[in-house]
């Protein structure tokens, strides 16, 4: 193969990772788009590859989820070790991790959670709870930092911390909005002693106050990040923060029975909202 069609599977791979953003996440999809090329192909490669990964653990239940995750590892080991793969996923992505120096411990973490998936059912400690939303949310936040330093290991290392609390923002949003599926459905239960039949106003609350701190010591490192991400990242930080305002404002019962969502209009005047602060220079 000539480097032309080395470059055109290379781009055809990455392609596919924005296919699949695209097609998972409209929210994901309307921040990225905000970056320059370069940054945003890498930020479609690394939500392919985490994507498909937690896709394994939370939707394949009628095949072996043990199999279809150690293979996607495998193959991943595979890919970095030969530098190719013809899963276009994992392609795209070791592609990326190359390119911008993700380390090894980071996609290790990853994976130790979504294997957690399959085996733990509930978290007894708080340590417990961090663990897993280290491995399943914080790194993922580093590796796309990583991307948006481009090499500036001083501005990495400065940003580093609130990058992961605006991945365990994240994480703890989602893990409130999808309560009912977790419980019912997974089994799961990602809050350390929660009793789901037992969950109530006062113990909802308590949850959101600490993600709204969790926000807040994000939003310290957003401003500070470069601007082709920033305004990328504000919108993300602003439905996030606009979907646990909707979960504030929703009894404890209601939680339990329906998923809350953000409906596409307010995600379009979330996104307006942020380029427009972002041109005013008020991020």
């Amino acid at each position: 193969m000539n480097e032309k069609q080395m470059q055109l599977f290379d781009q055809t791979t990455y392609n596919i990772s924005k296919l699949v953003t695209n097609s998972y996440s409209t929210s994901f999809s309307f921040a990225t788009s905000l970056m320059n090329k370069e940054h945003r192909t890498a930020i479609y490669s690394i939500y392919g590859f985490v994507r498909f990964a937690d896709e394994i653990v939370d939707t394949f239940h009628e095949f072996d989820k043990n199999y279809l995750l150690n293979k996607f590892e495998e193959d991943l080991k595979i890919a970095f070790s030969k530098g190719i793969s013809l899963n276009p996923i994992l392609h795209s992505f070791q592609l990326t991790v190359k390119k911008y120096n993700i380390p090894q411990t980071y996609i290790d973490a990853f994976l130790t959670s979504m294997k957690s998936d399959l085996e733990k059912k509930d978290f007894k400690t708080k340590l417990e709870a961090d663990n897993y939303i280290y491995g399943s949310a914080d790194v993922v936040g580093l590796m796309c930092l990583r991307v948006f330093c481009d090499g500036n290991n001083d501005q990495f290392e400065k940003l580093y911390k609130p990058a992961m609390r605006l991945g365990s923002a994240f994480q703890k949003v989602n893990f409130l909005r999808d309560l009912k599926t977790d419980t019912e459905i997974l089994g799961r239960s990602y809050f350390p002693n929660l009793n789901y039949n037992n969950f109530n106003e006062e113990t909802k609350i308590k949850i959101i106050s600490d993600i709204e701190e969790d926000f807040r010591k994000a939003y310290i490192g957003i401003k500070q990040l470069p601007e082709d991400s920033k305004i990328a990242v504000y919108v993300a930080y602003l439905y996030y923060k606009s979907l646990l305002e909707k979960i504030k404002k929703a009894p404890a019962g209601k939680i339990q029975e329906i998923r809350i969502r953000i409906s596409n209009l307010k995600k379009i005047m979330i996104l307006l909202k942020a380029v427009s602060l972002g041109k005013l220079k008020l991020i």
